[in-house]
């Protein structure tokens, strides 16, 4: 079953056009990635899918039905959930309060002592820091408050905007091992991330982005297995 379908999707800044006439499928249950350089359009994409940035050209849907310029709370109470670059916490709020804000609209409300609980047990470091603010937290506990708070939107579909961005090695291999576990517990994952050898390794599927078009697409073992595509798309 697919989840999220762009069809033809053109978009951009002002008079700059970034995508062009993008084509993906995300099924149900499955890692699906985006990968791609710097300015290649993969952001862009991800803002285009949460309505955060207007579709200029084409179609999306979400579970069969048209979403196509709905707005970003219409689409969190559909199931969807961004993970941002760069975090985008409220450092004087205490890391309890940053998951709390991701529970407010209707569909994640009901469900917050359930999904708090979750957090902290994926998390238990940031059990031991509820009640610490944000900004005093190491770079690998922040970007895990942001996908707890993610998680709290109670999300079907969990999308990730370079998880792995300014993390050591070693949280590096964690990140990608939440991202594995989060898939076990059933949820969908769209993966933006430059660590390429670590995307084509959990990927079901992948789709490589270049100048704003989609160029190749195909599993992760199709793709890491492809000379000509590593070295022309994905830099290794």
């Amino acid at each position: 079953m697919t989840v999220l379908q762009l069809a033809s999707v053109s978009a951009g800044y002002g008079d700059t056009r970034v995508l062009w006439d993008v084509d993906l499928e995300v099924e149900k249950g499955r890692i699906v990635a985006l990968l791609g350089a710097n300015g290649a359009g993969k952001t862009t994409t991800l803002k285009t899918i949460c309505g955060l940035l207007p579709a200029t050209q084409g179609r999306l849907y979400y579970n069969g039905n048209e979403i196509t310029g709905l707005p970003v709370h219409e689409m969190v109470n559909l199931g969807l959930a961004l993970i941002p670059e760069g975090r985008q916490l409220f450092g004087k709020m205490t890391v309890e309060e940053n998951l709390i804000i991701g529970s407010f609209l209707k569909r994640a409300k009901a469900k917050r002592a359930k999904n708090l609980a979750w957090v902290y047990e994926l998390f238990p470091a940031l059990a031991n820091r509820k009640n610490q603010s944000a900004e005093t937290l190491s770079g690998g506990e922040q970007q895990m408050v942001a996908i707890g708070r993610g998680l709290m939107q109670n999300p079907d579909l969990i999308m990730f905007d370079e998880p792995s961005l300014g993390l050591a090695p070693l949280l590096v291999q964690e990140m990608f091992r939440v991202i594995e576990e989060l898939h076990r517990r059933g949820l969908t994952i769209f993966l933006v991330e430059q660590n390429v050898h670590q995307t084509l390794r959990i990927a079901d599927f992948c789709y490589v982005i270049e100048n704003g078009r989609i160029v190749q697409k195909g599993t992760g073992k199709e793709l890491a297995a492809n000379a000509s595509i590593r070295e022309a798309y994905l830099g290794i």
